[in-house]
């Protein structure tokens, strides 16, 4: 029997800032689970999927990796009754492709279609429905795990409700996710009526958002991160709800943008971001309007631009995501951008959304009542990582949490504050990660 473990210097998360090689085994069934387990020769094991995590959640160099992407196969789907079987490796966007024409439609989406069932669970994604929906995690009505220490189980949140809760969000880190069953929303078309509204300052935001979330399914801004003084904090509304009329449309994964080389870095600076932020801005900064619009230039905007991640450079990107509770989030996500302003160095992907107060389904699960920024900073080595510890201590003195999937440098004290039930986690003895073992040593 061939070595199934591979050496590659091609894996790598979507911040391409770690590029250590990897072995990876690929598998293409479930009945070869088994015999990676054992093949592993007593390194530690990590599942991994689409690798859409930013940080090192999906690395582990001094380990070994089993990709579960190409186990994706279908295994059930109700279109009565919207309840989809799927094994773990099968992809958002090929769930998509199946149930749309159906009239049904993912519970909750993040902003990529391009990860994979078993990753939605292991990340506990969110998307910009939270407010209504919560989580990814909430959804799921059972999935098989595959542990070293207990073998094949079926997992429901009542029948092991430690166990499920640790999986949820935990970073595929208590055993391999083999299939899931997940509980689809019903929809009337694939389209979406969408509301866009220009908004001058965090206070406008604050109104807005307060004004939205009752009415509208959708809400997410883009806000202008290197504004200040009285423009501090500007940006673009959207707000949306699925339309009562129309087709159910499903999708293609064509792009109609390839990045196929590492953009030159001196290309995002703070006057190119600037000057992109002021254009988007002005653009936008007419009277609110409403249009019609199909569901992946609404929910998937830059999956249309294949590779979009190497705008970046060689160096990579670093993303920072936060969440700062209620009581405290005016203050502290002013001053979050106050200092990402003065700094200037974020990019023009800037993202801001409040939580809503639905409880999540796992120890590690990030989203809470509150509000959560995100954006991406090009990676400049220690002047980026001297920032990100600065916006660390906002974070912390407001109660907040940072989000594991899209850091690859929280640190162990940060993580704990963030997860403060982390003594609780039932991690499988024989799965690791570069992640796991910076916040756990």
């Amino acid at each position: 029997m061939s070595e199934p473990f591979v050496t590659r210097s091609d894996i790598l998360s979507w911040g391409r800032v770690v590029r250590a090689p990897q072995r990876v085994a690929t598998p293409r069934f479930r009945d070869e689970l088994d015999k990676l387990l054992g093949a592993a020769n007593g390194a530690s094991l990590l599942p991994i999927g689409l690798r859409r995590s930013y940080g090192d959640s999906c690395l582990n160099d001094t380990g070994d990796l089993i990709d579960m992407s190409r186990v994706d196969r279908f295994i059930a789907f109700d279109p009565a009754q919207g309840i989809l079987r799927a094994e773990a490796g099968t992809s958002f966007s090929e769930i998509l492709r199946l149930i749309v024409p159906h009239g049904w439609f993912l519970p909750v989406t993040p902003g990529t279609r391009f990860v994979t069932l078993g990753g939605a669970i292991a990340n506990d994604v969110h998307g910009k429905n939270h407010h209504r929906a919560g989580t990814f995690g909430r959804h799921v009505r059972a999935l098989g795990l595959l542990r070293s220490d207990r073998g094949h189980l079926t997992l429901t949140p009542e029948s092991d409700a430690a166990l499920f809760a640790s999986t949820i969000g935990g970073l595929g880190l208590t055993g391999i996710i083999e299939w899931a069953e997940i509980a689809l929303v019903k929809t009337d078309s694939s389209s979406l009526e969408v509301e866009t509204i220009p908004f001058e300052n965090l206070d406008a935001f604050w109104s807005l958002a307060d004004a939205s979330t009752e009415k509208f399914e959708h809400t997410v801004a883009w806000v202008d991160c290197l504004s200040r003084g009285e423009s501090l904090g500007r940006g673009i509304f959207s707000r949306g709800n699925w339309t009562p009329y129309g087709f159910h449309d499903a999708h293609d994964d064509k792009t109609w943008k390839r990045v196929v080389a590492d953009a030159p870095e001196f290309l995002l600076n703070p006057l190119s971001i600037g000057a992109f932020n002021e254009l988007y801005y002005r653009l936008h900064a007419g009277r609110p309007h409403t249009k019609l619009q199909h569901y992946v230039p609404f929910f998937y905007p830059l999956d249309a631009i294949h590779g979009w991640n190497r705008l970046y450079g060689r160096s990579g990107l670093l993303q920072y995501q936060c969440l700062v509770p209620r009581a405290t989030e005016r203050e502290a996500i002013r001053a979050l951008l106050e200092e990402i302003a003065k700094e200037g160095q974020a990019s023009f992907l800037a993202v801001l959304k409040t939580f809503g107060d639905v409880p999540a389904s796992g120890l590690f699960s990030f989203p809470r009542a509150g509000t959560t920024l995100a954006l991406d900073f090009p990676n400049r080595g220690a002047a980026t990582l001297a920032l990100l510890t600065r916006l660390d201590a906002i974070v912390r003195d407001a109660g907040g949490a940072l989000y594991p999937a899209k850091d690859g440098r929280i640190s162990r004290e940060m993580f704990r504050l963030s997860f403060p039930r982390w003594q609780e986690f039932e991690k499988d003895p024989a799965m690791s990660s570069d992640f796991w073992r910076r916040v756990s040593a």
